[in-house]
């Protein structure tokens, strides 16, 4: 996550149009969002709740109530029209793309060909997902571990070969 901060840091400011500046390319994000919508979402999915869980860490359910809490925290994370009409990322893409970077420590260019999203988004999303994370969740689970919670995990270690 330092990582992506420190590039949406070292970014700069966004430029917009420019003289002389390439043409924007066409990453077809929003057909690759409604086949993401299809692998995972509707109701006659691709790949299984196995699968989802293999590859973001959680239960579909778990993510479906992680991602409405955090988008009515945050608006950046809705899906919305631009300046010129068109439709925004889903939701679901923004944030599938955020935990799959957090999931198995990918950077932003990692995971650009799973969500056509521009760098830029993925960092912005990145850093507003977890401050979102930290504001919703810190008082009931991300505490400090009690001294029962630090025995167990100790057990726990132990029993898989870990030394302490």
């Amino acid at each position: 996550m330092a990582v992506g901060l420190l590039d949406l840091l070292s970014q700069g400011r966004r430029r917009g149009s420019q003289v002389d500046r390439g043409p924007n390319v066409d990453k077809y994000r929003h057909s690759r969002g409604k086949n993401f919508l299809e692998d995972y979402f509707i109701p006659n999915y691709v790949y299984s709740n196995v699968d989802f869980h293999g590859r973001y860490r959680m239960q579909p359910h778990l993510f479906n109530k992680v991602m409405h809490n955090v988008c009515n925290y945050d608006a950046y994370l809705i899906q919305k029209c631009d300046a010129a009409g068109v439709l925004g990322l889903f939701s679901k893409q923004k944030l599938t793309t955020v935990i799959r970077m957090l999931a198995y420590g990918s950077s932003a260019d990692q995971v650009d060909e799973i969500a056509r999203m521009r760098k830029s988004i993925t960092l912005e999303s990145l850093a507003r997902f977890c401050d979102a994370i930290e504001t919703l969740y810190t008082r009931d689970y991300l505490c400090k571990p009690t001294l029962r919670d630090l025995q167990r995990l100790l057990q726990k270690a132990e029993a898989r070969g870990f030394q302490t």
